[in-house]
C-alpha cells in the first residue's frame, strides 16, 4: 500500500478526535480557554448525564459540578448541546476504536460488537437524548452530524473500501449503502427499543451481512461466531 494510501486511512480515524479541536465554536474575548478547565467541564457533563437526561440538564449545573462560571462555558460552547456532544465523544470515541492492525472482515465485527456493546448503556441513552434534542432543534443535529458521525462514517467508509480491494466482497457493492446495512439495525434498535442490543443481535447481524457478501465470519474473542455460524 503507498504512503497516500496510509494518509487516507488515517485521515478518517484522525477527524472526530480532530474535530473537537478545530471545530470548537470560535473564540470569544475574554481571558485565554484552559485545556484542564475544558476537560473539567466535560467530566462534569458525563457525571451530571449518569442521573440526569440531556433536556434536564442545565449550564449552571455543569458550571456548578465543574467550579466554573457559566461565562467560562460560553467561551467554550454556544449552548448546552454542545457540551453534551463534546462530552459523549470524549467519552466514546476511545471505546469503540476500529482496529487498523487486522483484516477488514474482523476489524468492522470488532468496531460493530463494541459499538453495540457501548449503545447498550450510558453512550446510547445519551446519542438517542441527543438525536431526539435534534427533531426540533436542528443545529443540533447538524453539530451532531458534524462534530461526531461524518467522522466515524469516514472511518466505517476507509476500512470498507479496504475489504473491497482486497477482493473479499463484491467490487460493485455501494460502499455507502455497506455501512448503513452494516450499522443503521442498531440506531433502529436504539430509537425504537423493539429488540434488544445484545451478542445475540451481534452473532445474528454479522452472519446474515457477512454471508449476503459470500464473505467468510471471523471468529472474535467475545464468540461472535460459533463453528455452526462459518458453515
Amino acid at each position: 500500500m503507498s504512503r497516500g494510501d496510509n494518509d487516507d486511512e488515517e485521515f478518517g480515524e484522525a477527524m472526530t478526535t480532530t474535530m473537537l479541536a478545530n471545530r470548537i465554536t470560535p473564540r470569544r474575548a475574554g481571558r485565554p480557554r484552559s485545556e484542564t478547565t475544558r476537560q473539567n467541564i466535560l467530566q462534569a457533563t458525563i457525571h451530571l448525564l449518569e442521573h440526569e437526561t440531556v433536556q434536564s440538564l442545565t449550564i449552571e449545573a455543569i458550571a456548578r459540578q465543574a467550579g466554573v462560571g457559566k461565562a467560562t462555558i460560553y467561551r467554550w460552547w454556544d449552548s448546552k448541546a454542545l457540551v453534551v456532544i463534546d462530552a459523549f465523544i470524549e467519552h466514546h470515541v476511545m471505546r469503540t476504536p476500529m482496529p487498523r492492525d487486522l483484516p477488514p472482515a474482523k476489524a468492522l465485527a470488532i468496531h460493530f460488537t463494541a459499538l453495540v456493546h457501548e449503545y447498550a448503556g450510558w453512550s446510547g441513552r445519551i446519542v438517542a437524548q441527543i438525536i431526539a434534542e435534534g427533531q426540533s432543534d436542528p443545529v443540533v443535529l447538524r453539530e451532531f452530524r458534524e462534530r461526531f458521525h461524518y467522522g466515524r462514517r469516514a472511518v466505517v467508509r476507509e476500512v470498507l473500501e479496504q475489504w473491497r480491494r482486497d477482493g473479499s466482497i463484491p467490487a460493485p457493492s455501494d460502499i455507502e449503502v455497506l455501512g448503513d446495512l452494516i450499522y443503521a439495525p442498531i440506531y433502529m434498535r436504539l430509537l425504537l427499543g423493539h429488540s434488544p442490543l445484545d451478542d445475540t443481535f451481534v452473532r445474528s447481524h454479522l452472519t446474515y451481512v457477512y454471508r449476503l457478501l459470500g464473505a467468510p465470519i471471523p471468529t472474535i474473542e467475545a464468540g461472535l461466531a460459533t463453528a455452526d455460524d462459518r458453515q
